[in-house]
């Protein structure tokens, strides 16, 4: 594996309404000498849609026979639950053993879990296309740095610092499966067969525009639901670009934090550098991973993975 990859790009969620952001993103994916490959519907339209369902579809199937090293999402937006059912499950997990790694975040968490759940491979919550490579400044240097990473292969964990109220000393490290994404598409995944059973494992979670009474709402689902009793972390990620209102009256995300620690006996560790923000990292979906924590530092790590 080289740090110059073959990248395929499509559309399996909303349509590009930001062009541009796109375009700027495919020049500086070409830019760092990736060969980059448009998939042909990658602008198409239908409805809120990149294409009706037939052409997302389809895109999928031509992402996965792409033989590329990376399968990258130009955004992500709604479509993929809708498709959950007829997804190549097949051809993906075929593409998975050949190398190739299918990459994005948001609604594509719905593709992530799903794959996990019906094939066990492994993809990775990252970048999208318009959002990350296609801002009109520079790139997000440590958004960049995590996803040359993941094209050279090198790529054998991640760490953040936690919050000084969450600094712990004495910390057993945890193993077992990373698994997660956006919490919106996951509680709405519960008690469907997309949802992968993962017990004892690291779930992370991360969402934009949701107040958080929302994120609570969708937490207690999951914990009603049993999921969240199984595992063995927690991990927040980044929840942004929401308002506060008067009458909150000091509820905020801490609170819902709080709350969600007293039940679960899990560790619930919060500022994973994941989610809607610029500053984002790449984590294996599906992968086993340890999570160790030393004072404020906090470490995910997957080991080399060829």
């Amino acid at each position: 594996m080289t740090d110059r990859s073959r990248i395929y790009i499509f559309s399996p969620s909303s349509a590009v309404r930001d062009k541009p952001a796109v375009r700027r993103g495919i020049a500086r994916l070409r830019a760092l000498g990736h060969e980059v490959e448009l998939d042909p519907a990658v602008f198409a339209t239908h409805m809120r849609f990149a294409g009706d369902d037939e052409t997302r579809l389809a895109a999928i199937g031509r992402a996965a026979a792409s033989g590329a090293d990376i399968a990258l999402i130009t955004r992500g937006g709604y479509g993929l639950t809708r498709l959950l059912p007829q997804l190549p499950y097949k051809a993906i997990a075929k593409a998975v053993k050949g190398g190739t790694r299918f990459v994005g975040l948001s609604d594509f968490t719905a593709f992530q879990s799903a794959v996990l759940a019906k094939t066990g491979e492994v993809t990775w919550a990252g970048p999208a296309v318009g959002e990350d490579f296609g801002v009109e400044g520079e790139p997000d240097e440590i958004m960049q740095a995590c996803f040359g990473d993941l094209v050279s292969g090198q790529g054998e964990g991640t760490g953040w610092q936690l919050p000084a109220s969450e600094r712990k000393e004495g910390f057993k490290p945890v193993k077992g499966v990373l698994w997660g994404g956006n919490l919106a598409i996951l509680a709405t995944l519960v008690g469907t067969p997309w949802l992968p059973k993962v017990r004892g494992g690291i779930l992370f979670i991360e969402d934009v525009s949701e107040h958080p009474y929302r994120i609570e709402r969708m937490l207690t689902q999951m914990l009603y639901a049993g999921v969240l009793q199984q595992q063995k972390a927690i991990l927040f990620g980044q929840f942004n670009n929401y308002k506060l209102v008067p009458h909150d009256k000091g509820y905020r995300l801490k609170t819902v934090v709080d709350w969600l620690r007293t039940q679960v006996k899990a560790p619930v560790l919060t500022g994973l550098p994941f989610g809607h923000v610029p500053t984002k990292v790449a984590l294996p979906v599906g992968a086993p991973v340890h999570l160790a924590v030393e004072g404020r530092d906090a470490f995910l790590l997957w080991g080399h993975r060829h």
